[in-house]
């Protein structure tokens, strides 16, 4: 072995210690010996279990046998950024660390359309629906697949579905509508589909001749305006959101479509997310895209709170709508996709992740027939980029904060910390599930080919990171600058206004089991942008959540509510009246099952035990969802 580490030492491009079967690297022996001694010092929470995984850390015949620890934050003391990538890449990825489907059932009913319920109708209620719950569930998603003959490639594309559960005096009611939005009518009016979708290009109209067919190819097609992502709200008002420049105002009370809303004509960007943050004085933020000639943009929007003194008006109001920052994509022509964003106390963080939109192709699709969802691709050459933004002024740091490349949709919480940004994420590593929900593969029969699908998909799992907040020209390099007790993210200076990041698991192995985690929510209205202890959200045992997680990010202990065949929605936490801890109330979510016609129910669950309370059966089907919020303001009708 001593001979084996004498060689190592003369033609490695790095000298290598060996200790505990941990690899540590640097430049120089000394760096390398500093660093060990610094890992033998280390906290007990630190220290390293005794199981380890051979992984090839370089393509250098002698060290192809090194071993490392098995979980990415136990890599520490790696001396570069250069390094620590390479080190990660040889983990592996959430998926392959998630146990393999075999024998998933059917979910095809899910993904069917349904009819409209305008009208409230009673549930049948089991258990006890706590009569301190008043307001309604409101829940957005696709509930229409097809027009005549045509039908939809991609979930994403069904027609906007909003549905309401009313809750008063341990009662509920249900109803639902489809939005009307222009594209809906249209679609309806033609009985086929003649606006384009996130996954399906609208054909030429059959009617027209052959030449008019062809040079309709080259006309752009208009944004869609089904917003069946989420519901929203500026200045007090609800809008059902998608991701591109429309919205719909809605009526809350009776799911009524109003008017369209277009972001051009307040500011100027060309898309928003459905995902916006509202701070404790009632002003909005979101963010969108916008190019030109000076390139392609991530601009972070603010919308005021709605003015006291002035009387409401029933019409859409975003004035006062603003651009506080504009962040340059690191390459124009190949600007990233982006689901939501990061909001703290004082901070906005965009994430400029390695799924990349082709804006040359973006121009041509039309012409190739390609649908949006072929112009967007994972490369993971790229690494990620963490753009940190003064919420209050606008202003962007001038350090770049990059990190290995990941994958994320949706933010759990953030918050500042001693001199740091604290971010949760739900991360995974592979991009390329977005493109994979098609309808086709959702409806695949019950065994190995669902089996085959479930298994090729990307497991997100959650991550915290962690963003150093000062930065001094003398900072060290190379050194991990998070000092947080308990905590295994890093944050490394690696050149002049430059860190690189690495992420602490903020999981234990249970939430393996359930397949990774999704849709995550927290107590928003108190503990948004602050320190916290709890999240909610769904295991994805199968391609739809089959169970419903609570995890303590204290601790990492997990509460699991699950039952054979039934698929939840996104869990949604209501506070108690009287609340005085975190998890004081209720969690509340939708459950769905292909396994029984018409047997969809509203699920309360205890926040704190998360045990059942009482569930209202729904004598209608309802497809698979999407998002959706509690609107505790609304009176019954």
């Amino acid at each position: 072995m001593d001979r084996s580490m004498d060689k190592i030492r003369q033609e490695s491009r790095r000298t290598m210690i060996f200790a505990d079967d941990v690899v540590i690297c640097g430049e120089i022996r000394e760096q390398v010996e500093e660093s060990l001694e610094r890992w033998r010092n280390s906290p007990p929470v630190f220290a390293i279990e005794p199981s380890v995984q051979s992984l090839a850390l370089s393509r250098h015949p002698i060290t192809g046998g090194v071993t490392v620890p098995p979980k990415p934050e136990q890599i520490r003391f790696a001396a570069d950024a250069q390094w620590t990538r390479q080190l990660l890449s040889h983990f592996p990825g959430s998926r392959q660390r998630c146990p393999q489907a075999n024998g998933l059932e059917s979910v095809a009913p899910l993904v069917q359309s349904v009819e409209e319920t305008p009208e409230p109708v009673p549930t049948t209620i089991q258990g006890t629906i706590p009569s301190w719950i008043k307001g309604s569930f409101l829940r957005n998603g696709p509930g229409k697949f097809e027009f005549g003959q045509d039908q939809y490639t991609h979930w994403f594309d069904g027609m906007a579905m909003m549905h309401r559960f009313h809750i008063s005096d341990g009662n509920v009611t249900y109803c639902s509508r489809f939005l009307r939005s222009d594209s809906y009518t249209q679609n309806t009016e033609k009985n086929r589909i003649v606006v384009s979708e996130f996954g399906t290009m609208a054909l030429p109209d059959p009617c027209k001749n052959i030449f008019a067919r062809f040079f309709s190819r080259f006309q752009i097609p208009q944004a869609t305006d089904n917003a069946s992502v989420n519901f929203v709200k500026y200045k007090e008002d609800y809008y059902v959101s998608t991701e591109t420049n429309y919205m719909r105002r809605v009526d809350p009370r009776s799911l009524e479509t109003k008017e369209k809303v277009d972001w051009t004509q307040y500011i100027a960007v060309s898309s928003a997310t459905a995902h916006p943050h509202y701070d404790r004085e009632g002003a909005t933020y979101n963010m969108g895209n916008s190019y030109g000639k000076g390139g392609f943009f991530y601009n972070i929007i603010r919308v005021p709170p709605p003015e006291e003194t002035v009387e409401k008006e029933d019409a859409a109001d975003l004035s006062g709508a603003k651009v506080i920052c504009s962040i340059p994509a690191s390459e124009s022509r190949k600007p990233s996709y982006y689901h939501s964003f990061v909001m703290s106390e004082n901070h906005i963080v965009f994430i400029e992740q390695p799924i990349k939109l082709d804006l040359l192709k973006f121009m041509l699709y039309r012409i190739q027939g390609k649908s949006f969802h072929k112009v967007m691709a994972w490369e993971p050459q790229y690494d990620t980029v963490f753009h940190l933004v003064n919420k209050h002024t606008g202003v962007v740091s001038k350090v770049r904060y990059r990190g290995a490349p990941m994958f994320t949709l949706h933010q759990i919480n953030a918050f500042e910390d001693s001199g740091f940004l604290v971010m949760d994420m739900c991360c995974g590593d592979d991009g390329e599930v977005i493109g994979d929900f098609t309808l086709e593969n959702l409806r695949r029969p019950q065994g190995e080919e669902m089996d085959k699908f479930y298994n090729s998909l990307c497991r997100n799992l959650p991550r915290r990171y962690v963003l150093p907040l000062a930065l001094e020209h003398d900072t060290p390099l190379e050194q991990n600058l998070v000092t947080l007790p308990c905590c295994t993210a890093t944050a490394k200076k690696t050149g002049q206004d430059e860190v690189f990041l690495t992420h602490e698991e903020l999981h234990s192995d249970e939430v393996l089991q359930y397949g990774g985690l999704e849709f995550p929510q927290i107590n928003y209205a108190k503990y948004n942008g602050r320190p916290y202890r709890y999240f909610y959200s769904c295991g994805f045992g199968h391609v739809f959540s089959d169970s419903l997680l609570k995890m303590d990010v204290h601790t990492k202990e997990l509460k699991v509510w699950r039952h054979p065949g039934l698929f939840p929605s996104e869990p949604v936490f209501v506070a108690a009246p009287d609340a005085t801890d975190e998890d004081d109330g209720v969690v509340m979510s939708v459950i769905i099952t292909p396994r029984e016609d018409k047997s969809t129910f509203l699920l309360i669950l205890d926040a704190k035990t998360f045990t059942e309370l009482g569930r209202a059966q729904v004598p209608v089907n309802i497809p698979f969802g999407m998002h959706g919020v509690f609107n505790g303001t609304v009176s019954s009708n």
